[in-house]
């Protein structure tokens, strides 16, 4: 019978306390390093997708125009008019105070509520209007952009349909 020597398995306590702690975390040198390139590629694709909100926005609005004069158009079908500045696109939603005029109308033409715009303001209505020449312009639906004020440029620019 051969006897094998007995060998510990055990390891001492500090080597095994120094192995223990190396191997826990991260170190704080790997957290800067991470935190710097989460940085740098914030600053890089930030700007990108800001543009993005930005265009969808002045998408949304030229949409919701749209539909707007739609709907308008289809009251005209109805109603055998446009509403008058007084009416605004209120009449869209709610049926005109005089009952001749409330006996054609035949809405809501517009689910809900009125929309507001990308930014929160509510839209502005313009009557059909006859230019210099004699022709009959249709009406129009505008919102003044995120200034909420005539002109501008970019997000601040009116939307017209």
């Amino acid at each position: 019978m051969r006897i094998l020597p007995q060998f510990s398995t055990r390891r001492r306590p500090e080597k095994q306390s120094k192995r223990r702690q190396r191997q826990r975390g991260y170190s704080l040198l790997e957290i800067l390093v991470v935190l710097a390139i989460m940085a740098v590629l914030a600053t890089l694709v930030a700007p990108r997708l800001f543009n993005q909100v930005d265009r969808s926005k002045i998408t949304t609005a030229k949409a919701q125009a749209r539909s707007l004069k739609i709907s308008l158009d289809a009251m005209r079908l109805d109603m055998g008019r446009y509403p008058t500045v007084e009416e605004g696109l209120s009449l869209l939603v709610t049926p005109p105070a005089d009952a001749a005029a409330r006996a054609s109308w035949f809405g809501p033409y517009v689910d809900g509520e009125l929309p507001s715009d990308p930014w929160g303001n509510a839209y502005r209505y313009f009557p059909p209007q006859t230019d210099e020449s004699g022709l009959t312009r249709g009406p129009r639906v505008v919102t003044y952009g995120a200034d909420n004020a005539e002109g501008g440029e970019g997000l601040d620019q009116d939307i017209e349909v």
